[in-house]
């Protein structure tokens, strides 16, 4: 069952018999890619967005975007966990510019 699983050997080529290994390059050359860095997700930022500043169910909406780009980077589609994770990062962004500005109103209204 295991030699199933194999692919058979290529065939190789012989020599010509006017090429000494002499005259062939002793080195080789070999380039290694790194791959792609999987998008950002934001799934820490949008459950402290969730459980501190959840203005308008922003931060449940940003943490249910946060896990379908986690979703879409276990599955090897960057493209859709760059875009899941970019509306969760605006979404955490505008919760949290509304909760300040929140705070600062209730910090004047209240001095």
């Amino acid at each position: 069952r295991a030699r199933e699983m194999h692919e058979p050997l290529p065939p190789y080529e012989v020599l010509p018999a006017d090429v000494s290994m002499e005259e062939l390059p002793r080195s080789t050359t070999v380039l290694v890619e790194e791959p792609p860095r999987p998008p950002r997700d934001h799934l820490v930022w949008s459950l402290f967005t969730t459980l501190y500043g959840n203005f308008c169910c922003l931060g449940l909406l940003a943490f249910v975007f946060s896990v379908k780009s986690r979703d879409r980077k276990v599955l090897g589609d960057y493209s859709g966990a760059l875009s899941y994770g970019s509306t969760a990062k605006y979404l955490n962004i505008t919760a949290l510019v509304i909760n300040i500005v929140i705070v600062v109103i209730v910090v004047t209204v209240v001095s």
